[in-house]
């Protein structure tokens, strides 16, 4: 059910986008807003399509995504394991282990 809610907005603006061939030419002429994805690989007549442009995501752009994010998730667990804390519903027992 969750995934049927979160595909709603794609059907919604999918609809006035066009319906894509095997040539890949639109049907309607109305300006597409959602991202187009090619799933055709040859054209009618049997020529291979070039391949489409990829956009390379280097380790630079991994990282600014990536370092902020665990930060932030280290804030807000070291907070919340406070608050158990302060409010006696998770407290780690201190064990002496003198044998």
């Amino acid at each position: 059910m969750a995934a049927s809610i979160l595909r709603l907005p794609l059907r919604l603006s999918s609809r006035n986008t066009g319906i894509m061939t095997r040539n890949t030419s639109l049907k309607t002429s109305t300006t597409s807003r959602t991202t187009q994805s090619r799933n055709v690989v040859s054209t009618s007549s049997g020529a291979i399509l070039p391949k489409p442009e990829k956009t390379p995501f280097g380790l630079i752009r991994m990282t600014v995504v990536v370092v902020p994010f665990l930060y932030v998730g280290t804030l807000i667990s070291k907070n919340f394991a406070a608050l158990l804390e302060e409010h006696d519903i998770f407290v780690p027992e201190d064990d002496d282990d003198d044998d």
